[in-house]
């Protein structure tokens, strides 16, 4: 982990934890100290996803995932721990002191990510000069014949790639090394191991899309070819997989926007970046595009960060259906309110912009169907639904997205409404969908029993690890209990419980300790779970059912060597009287457990 010194500890201090998580999580308060929500780092339909406001720690009982307030944002902007501090500073508007890092490793893999957004920002300047020279007259008159009005050309930062192989990695040569130009997949070659004389620009002759991250940042591009010659690549060209860029993880114009999306409660997917800036323009600021033809898992959860609400306008083709079909289902998981905008056959959001006008685009907007209304008319188009083949491919279409909808009651409605659609019985349709849920549950059932921790553990894990000033004494007095007396001895607990005993540098942090997986999990579940407070009358009956339950451990290992001695001198008397007592023992110890 890296060495930020004195300063991450404060800003840690200072950092609301719940206020940070909060903007990437929708969280509900579910105690005096808890928040919950669904957690981002897992597909899930109902929260395990928990925030302990005074620890300062979250804790997802689905996944196990667990840290402090550098964790969850190195986990969910995938940064390392410097960047992660940087980024909780920044939010919480205080100024960084020079960063040091573990490791040269750690060092170099900082230094690159910062190069290559650096790298970008330049090659992107360059694209945008690019578009004003002479050269580009054939790339701003495209533009201007698709509609794109020259302060919708600075907005999105629009830019044109010439035609020449050697200019930009020319322009770049002499501020970045060989390995970042190799690194930002700006440049190619045609052998792998080229070097940097016989590489060329990846964009030639193409109209240039900064892609950037939901902070404004441009990490990667996307080109559209003005060249008709087969030999000029696909159509749009995109940049490749690099250490900043992910295609999964990025929603295109989510920068401009989130803030939309927020204040208007929904956001309106489309499928590229031309059919975005066009919506875009003509008014709808929160629309943002896919990286592709359908949601990926990733996109699904950064959107929900902003809204659960989403208008789907892909293209009415057949592979746009097929895309919309995808988003839905995995957007229907993650318990979104969906509708989908259609447009006439043949118009994409900016043709039928263009064609129609804003006011067109709105009122279709207006009457967007629901999404299951739209699945409905699919399968009643793909499928002769007036034969009992036809209405069996129909149901079995639909039934797939039926399943993935969270709520019970939900999926009765929609099973009632396509039972009258279809002409089907709903009778026998509702015990499909039953059938359905019973392999679903059986599939989801979880293997291997949860460690059996009794309440007076629970007691004792709270106490030892309170940071309050005001739980000092209860930790003293549970530490002394502990070291002196080892009540924890055999117990469930046990290696958690030394672990808290012995947390030395930890003892200011135990959700820092070096744990195993179990302990930790178990450590979080007990800390995030709302009890009463753990007060000194609270500690003393645990630390008296520990020891009543170590007499009781201790008579039944004095028992066992009763018994052998009792076999051996073939004492009937005694053995009957040890097996009754026995039975009382493990009744007792059974009692000790709850």
């Amino acid at each position: 982990m890296a060495n930020t010194g004195d300063f991450s500890q404060r800003l840690k201090e200072q950092a609301d934890i719940v206020r940070v998580i909060g903007d990437y999580v929708k969280l509900k308060k579910a105690g005096a100290q808890n928040f919950s929500g669904i957690c981002p780092f897992h597909q899930e339909k109902t929260p395990s996803f928990s925030v302990h406001a005074t620890r300062q720690f979250f804790h997802c009982f689905g996944c196990g995932v667990s840290g402090d307030v550098f964790t969850f944002v190195q986990k969910i902007e995938n940064v390392t721990f410097p960047e992660a501090v940087r980024l909780v500073a920044q939010k919480l508007g205080i100024a960084m002191p020079r960063m040091e890092y573990s490791s040269p490793a750690e060092a170099q893999e900082a230094r690159q990510r910062g190069q290559l957004l650096d790298i970008n920002e330049r090659a992107c300047v360059f694209f945008e000069e690019q578009l004003r020279r002479p050269e580009a007259a054939h790339a701003r008159d495209y533009l201007a014949a698709r509609g794109v009005k020259e302060e919708t050309i600075r907005t999105f930062r629009i830019g044109y790639a010439p035609d020449s192989g050697f200019v930009l990695k020319d322009r770049l040569k002499s501020e970045f090394s060989e390995e970042i130009l190799r690194a930002s997949g700006l440049l190619a070659s045609k052998a792998e191991a080229a070097d940097l004389a016989n590489m060329y620009s990846k964009f030639r002759n193409r109209i240039m899309f900064p892609i950037a991250n939901d902070a404004g940042k441009v990490i990667a591009f996307t080109g559209r070819t003005l060249s008709k010659d087969e030999k000029a690549g696909p159509k749009y060209l995109n940049s490749p997989e690099t250490p900043i860029y992910s295609k999964s993880r990025v929603l295109y114009n989510l920068d401009k926007a989130k803030e939309a999306i927020r204040k208007l409660d929904y956001g309106i997917i489309v499928e590229g970046q031309m059919d975005c800036i066009s919506v875009y323009s003509s008014g709808f600021h929160n629309v943002i595009a896919s990286s592709g033809t359908a949601f990926t898992e990733t996109q699904v959860r950064l959107l929900a960060r902003f809204s659960k609400n989403i208008v789907v306008n892909f293209d009415p083709d057949t592979a746009g259906a097929a895309a919309t079909d995808r988003s839905l289902a995995m957007l229907v998981e993650e318990d979104f309110n969906i509708k989908v905008m259609r447009l006439e056959t043949g118009f994409d959001p900016d043709l039928f912009i263009r064609r129609n006008g804003v006011d067109a685009y709105r009122k279709a907007l207006q009457v967007s169907t629901k999404y299951f209304d739209y699945l409905i008319g699919r399968a009643i188009s793909m499928f002769p639904v007036r034969t009992p083949e036809g209405k069996v491919k129909a149901v079995n279409y639909l039934l797939p997205h039926i399943q993935k909808v969270p709520s019970r009651i939900v999926r009765e409605g929609l099973a009632t409404d396509l039972a009258q659609k279809l002409g089907i019985d709903s009778a026998v349709l509702r015990q499909e969908l039953k059938s359905a849920a019973t392999r679903r549950s059986s599939a989801e059932i979880r293997t291997g029993g949860e460690m059996q921790v009794i309440p007076s553990e629970k007691v004792l894990i709270r106490a030892l690890s309170s940071v309050a000033p005001e739980d000092a004494d209860l930790r003293r007095t549970a530490r002394e209990a502990m070291v002196t007396e080892r009540l924890h001895a055999g117990l469930a607990t046990e290696s958690l419980l030394d672990a808290l005993l012995n947390a030395g540098e930890y003892q200011d942090d135990p959700m820092a300790l070096p744990l195993s997986d179990l302990d930790r999990q178990l450590l979080a579940k007990i800390v995030m779970t709302e009890d009463v407070p753990v007060s000194p009358e609270l500690l003393g009956q645990a630390l008296d059912a520990l020891r009543h339950r170590a007499r009781l451990a201790q008579r039944e290992r004095d028992m066992k060597r009763e018994f052998s001695e009792a076999e051996r001198r073939n004492d009937m008397l005694t053995l009957v009287r040890l097996k009754q007592e026995k039975l009382e023992l493990d009744r007792k110890l059974a009692a000790s457990m709850d």
